[in-house]
């Protein structure tokens, strides 16, 4: 039986898709095993740690891994290999921070969605064009532009919403200062103000608070305040919170009054946010010209020139007669 070239690539996807397939099957199924055996070794482990908490004390930097936590069993042990930060580089596990997912599931959820969409997109590009006739010369190159979008589209779409948190944390920062300075002036610490706006102030600090929650819990885990805060100060790329986390820092480890320093910081970024709100309005003006031109300008110029229009084409057709 003679075989079409297109049934060929047919057969050969088939095949191809039924490998993956197979590949991926025995994978899950080896991974089901491995996270399998993990938890019986956790259990164990646990068990003997049960046993002997009658005798001595834990100490927390050598606890034993919790095995029932949603991270373990899961096979991220893929995104430290070559391969896995080849596909998940630090520039995409930094927008999955600032999009706040700062854990390895997301990032495991990151790898399956880019390679899924990565192959996906081409497949459906390939029988899109193979069912319709189009483009029968570019459908190699389709593919390619298929395969890229599909690659890099997961990367867009955090990249837009990590804008979008971003521009929140600036809009928060100016309310956190508040807060912060009402807090210390009314006789509390700096831990307990801290604690207070992650625990409390989390429906009007809705970023910025859940960021201080894991600020606090690695301070509570023995880590200095300068180290716990220095996610808050890097990872959304903002000159202003970066400032505030090293007034905070320097407090913290110095002492001293905080309220004129943070009465001096509200002052200068309300000041910031005037001249930032100045120069969208001066935007918006220049933006609002072009759409005037072009929507106002032609009912103005019916309005008024319409009637003269009106009465030069009745008198050409008076003279006509």
């Amino acid at each position: 039986m003679n075989l079409t070239s297109a049934q060929l690539t047919t057969v050969s996807l088939v095949l191809l898709a039924v490998g993956l397939a197979l590949a991926g099957g025995l994978l899950i199924a080896r991974e089901v095993s491995r996270a399998r055996s993990d938890q019986a070794i956790g259990r164990a482990i646990r068990r003997g740690t049960v046993a002997d908490a009658s005798t001595k004390t834990t100490n927390p930097s050598t606890e034993i891994p919790d095995f029932s936590r949603p991270d373990q069993g899961l096979p991220t042990h893929w995104l430290h290999t070559k391969l896995g930060r080849a596909l998940v580089a630090d520039e995409d596990r930094r927008l999955i921070d600032q999009c706040g997912f700062p854990s390895t599931r997301a990032q495991l959820v990151f790898l399956v969605v880019r390679l899924a969409l990565a192959l996906l997109l081409p497949l459906l590009a390939w029988l899109f064009l193979n069912s319709t006739g189009l483009l029968p010369q570019y459908r190699g190159l389709t593919m390619a532009v298929a395969f890229v979008v599909g690659f890099l589209l997961p990367k867009w779409v955090l990249g837009r919403y990590a804008v979008g948190r971003r521009e929140r944390v600036a809009h928060e920062l100016p309310l956190f200062v508040d807060l912060l300075r009402l807090l210390q002036g009314v006789g509390l610490s700096l831990d307990q103000s801290l604690q207070i706006m992650a625990a409390d102030f989390g429906h009007v600090l809705r970023i910025l608070s859940s960021e201080l929650d894991i600020a606090n819990r690695q301070y509570s885990q023995g880590r200095t305040r300068e180290h716990s805060l220095q996610r808050l100060a890097t990872l959304y790329d903002n000159d202003n919170l970066a400032g505030l986390v090293a007034l905070l820092v320097q407090v913290d480890r110095h002492g001293g009054a905080v309220q004129e320093p943070l009465q001096k910081f509200s002052d200068r970024l309300r000041e910031h946010r005037r001249m930032e709100l100045k120069e969208r309005i001066g935007k918006i003006t220049v933006k609002m010209t072009g759409v005037m031109v072009t929507t106002l300008l032609p009912a103005l110029i019916i309005v008024t020139a319409g009637p003269g229009f009106l009465a030069v084409i009745r008198s050409l057709g008076a003279m006509t007669k």
